[in-house]
């Protein structure tokens, strides 16, 4: 496949991923909702990356994907609601319309530089990246790790605020009853 395949693939599968996962309320957050994102990742990885940059501009723009990624997670992750369900006392998340948005908007933009860079403006990307010495591949894989990493301050982000929630209070036998 091409990298524009590639990445179109992984914008795709992340944005559903997220979505059909996140969107709602009374989500409940178990060790699935936490493992499956890392799973995915897992297999995503060795199928996508070949050889990340270790060096010069091109690691320079691997860790500028990672930044952006960390920097796009925390603000999706405030974007969700996580609290205790009052049935389960267990906890849940709840996220709407605003972080659809925004998942569907930075997704977009990195599908629209992705597309851009082979059909409006590829001409002026190997300038820049020849003036930077940076190859399309380190590129690439800055947005992998772009996407990657969205993903991964979401899913311990989640987790995190369900394991500082307060703890359920206890429920009496006349109200279980």
């Amino acid at each position: 496949m091409s990298p524009l395949t590639d990445a179109m693939l992984i914008n795709g599968a992340v944005l559903i991923a997220v979505l059909e996962g996140d969107l709602g309320p009374h989500r409940k957050i178990g060790p699935a909702r936490v493992l499956r994102p890392l799973v995915a990742i897992a297999a995503v990885v060795p199928l996508f990356l070949d050889r990340p940059v270790t060096h010069g501009n091109g690691l320079l723009t691997e860790l500028g994907g990672i930044a952006a990624g960390l920097l796009c997670g925390l603000v999706i992750t405030t974007m969700m609601r996580v609290y205790r369900s009052p049935e389960t006392g267990k906890p849940v998340s709840a996220a709407g319309f605003p972080y659809a948005i925004a998942w569907t908007v930075i997704v977009g933009a990195r599908a629209a530089f992705s597309y851009g860079a082979s059909n409006w403006f590829p001409v002026q990307l190997a300038q820049w990246c020849a003036a930077h010495q940076v190859t399309g591949a380190a590129i690439t894989d800055g947005l992998i790790f772009m996407a990657i990493t969205m993903v991964l301050v979401r899913t311990l982000g989640l987790y995190a605020r369900a394991a500082r929630l307060p703890a359920a209070p206890a429920r009496s036998a006349v109200a279980a009853a």
